[in-house]
């Protein structure tokens, strides 16, 4: 059985909402990072004590789930749905295969090690 790795990168504020819609259509695990970034909105400007200084990376959060290649589409689809705001940086998703995985305690390979 094929396995696929999604990486997300959602504004921090939406994790909760979408850690729970994931847990309910059945994802089992996920890795969490605090990340910094930018896409289109290139960072902005603000001022702090008078002072206007470049904000060039924006604080975002990065999701990684590997689920089995029959689960990937629903996943995405349910992050997309989750964590958009209509805003501008509502973030990014990104599909890969996975040549193995294994759970270190069993020793399970690829889907059963999810």
């Amino acid at each position: 059985m094929q396995v696929k790795l999604i990486i997300a990168a959602i504004k921090p504020f939406k994790l909760e909402e979408v850690r729970e819609a994931l847990t309910a259509i059945g994802v089992r695990g996920m890795m969490v990072t605090e990340i910094k970034g930018f896409g289109s909105q290139s960072g902005h400007t603000e001022i702090y004590r008078g002072a206007e200084y470049a904000v060039n990376f924006v604080p975002k959060v990065k999701l990684e789930i590997v689920v089995a290649d029959g689960m990937a589409e629903q996943v995405v689809s349910t992050i997309a749905s989750t964590a958009k705001t209509d805003k501008i940086g509502d973030g990014k998703i990104f599909v890969l295969d996975v040549e193995s995985a294994m759970r270190v305690r069993t020793g399970e390979t690829d889907a059963d090690a999810l």
